[in-house]
């Protein structure tokens, strides 16, 4: 997935970027949305609160943003979907899409939350994300993998605070996981 995000960024024109990956959904005033948010508030980067969706697009759960994150926050728990974020172009003229296969994007925002104050979400539903048995993102143990190496790999944590984050990490997915679908 980071090698096809990285292309296709490479060959944009515009100031910002949007992601959809394919089995996630957006609103039709999404980008009009979170765009005059960002211009109002002086953003770089922004993100929105997703409905969880089934294969027939039922939303099963829902999962809304804090107003706003900094690089300690992330560290506890990926509070920010893909498909919800806007960002300024700009911030890949020095990052890229690692080859991870579950938290390539995960890392981005910590890169990205490493350079500013924070990043902030917008208080609206604006995008779904679709839960999908056969996808890389369901598989525990890829994930755990991905976490560890992201921590241990990417930024350069000791072995033992890499397995302590990750065990973090799952933690906060568990209670996030709870707390989306009650």
């Amino acid at each position: 997935m980071g090698f096809s995000r990285n292309r296709g960024i490479s060959q944009a024109r515009g100031s910002y970027i949007a992601f959809c990956d394919a089995d996630d959904t957006w609103k039709k005033n999404k980008l009009y949305s979170q765009l005059k948010f960002m211009f109002k508030n002086d953003l770089e980067i922004s993100y929105t609160n997703y409905f969880i969706i089934n294969e027939k697009s039922k939303i099963i759960g829902k999962f809304k943003s804090l107003k706003k994150l900094n690089y300690k926050d992330l560290l506890k728990s990926c509070d920010i979907g893909l498909s919800t974020v806007i960002l300024k172009k700009k911030f890949f003229y020095n990052n890229k899409f690692s080859k991870l296969k579950t938290k390539e994007d995960y890392l981005l925002w910590l890169k990205i939350a490493k350079k500013i104050k924070f990043i902030y979400g917008l208080n609206q539903y604006l995008s779904s994300w679709r839960e999908n048995k056969n996808s890389l993102s369901s598989s525990t143990i890829q994930k755990l993998l991905d976490a560890y190496r992201l921590y241990r790999l990417h930024l350069n944590y000791s072995f033992i605070f890499s397995i302590l984050f990750t065990l973090r990490l799952a933690l906060y997915a568990i209670i996030k996981k709870i707390k989306i679908f009650r």
